[in-house]
């Protein structure tokens, strides 16, 4: 029997968030975290409405405690689920005794052993985005595990980083955000380097470009419309790279328009 999947959508707003959440609410119950809970309970009653099924949480993810909390909650919605495929990934919570079973040892121990201390950082877009990441893969990635082990899944699960432009190229006055999002990319490397033969899948997207999102709406209104990223396109190449098969994983995706010059 095929186990339960869900999906998990970390950072939720009214854009990119919003449109895979959407997406992916189609073929599964869907967990919405952001800080603010105004960024995700209309949302939810939107997908809940529509025959979906949704629910929000609000959740600090560059905070151990709040991420614990967030995913207990997770646990007790959702008893079983062990799939998922920001970003999309699953429900279980990361235990101490998970520890054990992957061998830690020393400062080249797997991501499941690494303190959180190690990757402390006094930055807000670093703690958000690289630290923020680290912890929401360890309590992430034992269930993706446990799902890989299921020979009747119809994909395999699936872990998704957003990444940026900068997260391959820094800017003059982007110092901060660059670091970050270099650092996200290694993380996601990292973690595709190791789980990959595990079967999970890990993706990293660049997004080059400005997303067409609300924010965005009104100091970009001069821009031609494929000068912009569509959200609900960017969620179309996420749900790609969940179904992807064991035999053709995609670590890397670079998203732009058609006229963004790279």
């Amino acid at each position: 029997m095929a186990s339960k999947a869900i999906a998990v959508v970390a950072g939720v707003g009214p854009g990119t968030g919003a449109s895979v959440a959407r997406k992916f609410a189609a073929a599964y119950p869907v967990v919405l975290l952001a800080r603010n809970p105004d960024n995700y309970e209309s949302l939810v009653e939107e997908i809940n409405k529509s025959g979906g099924k949704a629910i929000g949480i609000s959740a600090d993810v560059s905070s151990p405690e709040s991420l614990k909390a967030a995913f207990e909650k997770v646990e007790q919605e959702y008893k079983g689920a062990t799939d998922c495929g920001r970003d999309i990934q699953c429900e279980r919570t990361f235990r101490e005794e998970a520890i054990v079973g992957y061998g830690c040892r020393g400062l080249r121990g797997g991501l499941p052993c690494q303190r959180p201390s190690r990757v402390q950082t006094d930055t807000d877009t670093a703690r958000v985005h690289s630290k923020g990441a680290f912890l929401f893969s360890q309590h992430t990635l034992p269930g993706l595990l446990k799902h890989a082990e299921d020979k009747d899944a119809k994909y395999p699960p699936t872990l998704i980083f957003t990444g940026a432009t900068a997260s391959v190229k820094a800017n003059a006055l982007m110092s901060g955000f660059a670091s970050a999002k270099f650092a996200l990319r290694a993380l996601s490397t990292s973690i595709a380097k190791e789980f990959a033969p595990k079967g999970v899948h890990v993706a990293h997207a660049i997004i080059d470009g400005v997303i067409d999102i609300p924010r965005t709406k009104d100091w970009l209104k001069d821009m031609p419309a494929e000068a912009k990223i569509g959200a609900d396109d960017i969620a179309d190449a996420y749900w790609h790279l969940s179904t992807q098969s064991k035999r053709c994983f995609t670590n890397e995706i670079d998203i732009r328009p058609m006229l963004e010059k790279w």
